[in-house]
């Protein structure tokens, strides 16, 4: 490991620096940015995976160049939140997301579930991870955060992302809580535009960062800043990620925080439409930051690396500012990667393994929450059945993207039931509809799998016109449960919070009767619905 007195002022604001590159083999873009300019970390999407053989030799190449170079080993960040947002999804036990967790309402889970994806990760040579996501998501119109969130409630949230945190970590990852100060009171996704948090300190104390405090006295290694504008904190209108009042201020001097800061994606156009990427990289790295995340252009990636050598050289930044950050991040790198990476055979004996697989085939399966069945249409009965399935998409960049080969037609036809499968758009149009409804009469058993209803107008449509023509559908909300607010007299609604196959199957056994459905709902649906509602009628 490199120690601070033996480095450059080049090697130094290279370890401030965490980027991405477009291919399934360190390129030139990579390998240039690790041994010349002597970068800290690496971020992995799913540009970057083709198989969990490939992501092992993958992440063994990259920390030999860094080896060549002579510098301190990587970072090799992923965002692996679980559930919607995962990167590698083939060949792992891929675990449930945050929702599903609490939905199932253990913290044991949380823990378990972090413990597995942080061992299968360490395994193929990733050790940080950009998760778990500590968003209190009280806003149902927000379009970036919903599932990705374990619930309403801070103190709840706070529990479950403590328990997330001790897992990543046990297994040698470290864990980042995001998005500080807080992303879950927004309907602006930070990817599109800036948001703002209007709210005053008091509430977002009381709210927002109440698991951000949990985080920190848990010992969470990282913390991930977010690009909003919190003006309680911030007056001069700059969002988290830029504000010195904020990432020192406040998380470094009022809540305690000592481990290490890094933005989000300063790509993003929250930051680079208002700001332009370079420059803010320099703004972060004065307000607090110790890495700074440019996750797909080289140009901006050296871009920022020259403008921060600018700013030491100018005077603007001192480099006793530098040298507190490199600090930080060689003593965490000491800590998380003394060991090395594992072998590639080691990886691929451990990583999506059966007992893997049953972790989070039951945390699956214990998630699954039968909000209302008022005509007991459940169990399902043994008749020909009409499924309609609306296609998962990606609802933000942050999903990065959906392929979801299985479907839950598929999934109830593997129970035994006789199905007839139509797969839809998220949101159809009025000839889609119509085909629909002429299929759908001789049915006497329609269930419809839904998907963000609230953002796609055209699955209301649909839910209405089969009330119109005497169905009685069984819905169950794939994604986020508030689907319901809708169309709120629909007789049988579940929730199962993903489309993941995992999650599809576990809705098809609680449909079907071959597990209960005892799940809890970690965010109120409606006032007849509140968070912690279970179809016991019990809250």
């Amino acid at each position: 490991m490199m120690e601070l007195a033996g480095m450059t002022l080049e090697d130094k604001v290279g370890q401030l620096i965490q980027a991405g590159f477009h291919s399934l083999e360190p390129d030139e873009h990579i390998l240039d940015l690790i041994e010349r300019r002597r970068i800290g970390g690496v971020i992995l999407f799913a540009r970057n995976v083709q198989s969990t053989a490939q992501v092992a030799a993958l992440t063994g190449k990259l920390q030999e160049a860094a080896q060549r170079a002579g510098t301190a080993p990587l970072w090799i960040s992923i965002d692996q939140e679980g559930g919607m947002v995962a990167r590698i999804t083939e060949g792992v036990a891929l675990m449930p997301g945050a929702m599903v967790i609490a939905a199932g309402g253990s913290e044991e889970a949380a823990y378990e579930a972090a413990l597995v994806a942080g061992r299968e990760l360490r395994a193929l040579g990733v050790n940080m991870n950009f998760a778990p996501d500590l968003d209190i998501n009280n806003n149902p119109a927000n379009p970036v955060i919903g599932v990705r969130s374990f619930g309403e409630a801070p103190e709840a949230v706070a529990e479950y992302g403590a328990a997330s945190i001790r897992g990543f970590q046990e297994a040698g990852v470290s864990a980042t809580a995001k998005h500080f100060p807080g992303h879950g009171d927004t309907t602006t996704d930070s990817h599109l535009d800036l948001p703002t948090i209007p709210h005053s300190r008091e509430r977002i104390e009381a709210v927002e960062l109440v698991p951000f405090r949990r985080a920190v006295a848990a010992g969470v290694d990282a913390v991930m800043s977010s690009h909003i504008v919190f003006p309680a904190f911030e007056p001069e209108w700059l969002p988290a990620t830029l504000s010195r009042r904020v990432l020192t201020g406040l998380l470094r001097e009022e809540l305690g925080f000592d481990g290490v800061i890094v933005t989000d994606c300063m790509e993003m156009q929250a930051i680079a439409a208002h700001y332009g990427t370079v420059q803010a990289a320099v703004m972060a790295v004065e307000a607090g930051a110790d890495i700074v995340l440019i996750s797909h252009s080289r140009e901006l990636q050296e871009g920022a690396l020259d403008a921060l050598l600018e700013a030491v050289r100018s005077g603007r930044i001192s480099e006793e500012r530098i040298d507190a950050s490199v600090r930080r991040l060689l003593a965490l790198k000491r800590k998380r990667l003394a060991s090395g990476t594992e072998s590639h055979e080691a990886a691929l004996r451990l990583v999506g393994c059966e007992v893997h697989r049953q972790t989070a085939r039951r945390i699956s399966e214990t998630s699954v929450t039968l909000v209302k069945d008022e005509e007991r249409l459940l169990p399902l009965r043994r008749v020909p059945t009409l499924v309609i399935h609306t296609s998962a998409v990606a609802t933000s960049i942050a999903d990065e993207a959906v392929d979801m080969p299985h479907t839950l037609g598929k999934a109830l036809a593997a129970q035994g039931l006789d199905v007839i499968e139509r797969i839809i758009p998220v949101s159809p149009d009025g000839e889609a509809l119509q085909a629909l409804l002429t299929q759908a009469k001789p049915f006497g058993q329609v269930v419809v799998g839904t998907y963000n209803a609230s953002f796609y107008p055209g699955q209301v449509r649909l839910i209405e016109a089969l009330q119109s023509l005497g169905k009685r559908p069984v819905v169950v909300a794939l994604r986020n449960p508030y689907d319901l607010r809708e169309f709120p007299d629909v007789s049988t609604y579940a929730a199962v919070y993903e489309s993941r196959p995992l999650a599809l199957d576990s809705a098809a056994k609680g449909l079907t009767g071959a597990i209960p459905m005892r799940g809890r709902l970690p965010v109120t649906v409606s006032e007849a619905y509140p968070a912690g509602w279970g179809a016991d009628g019990s809250c």
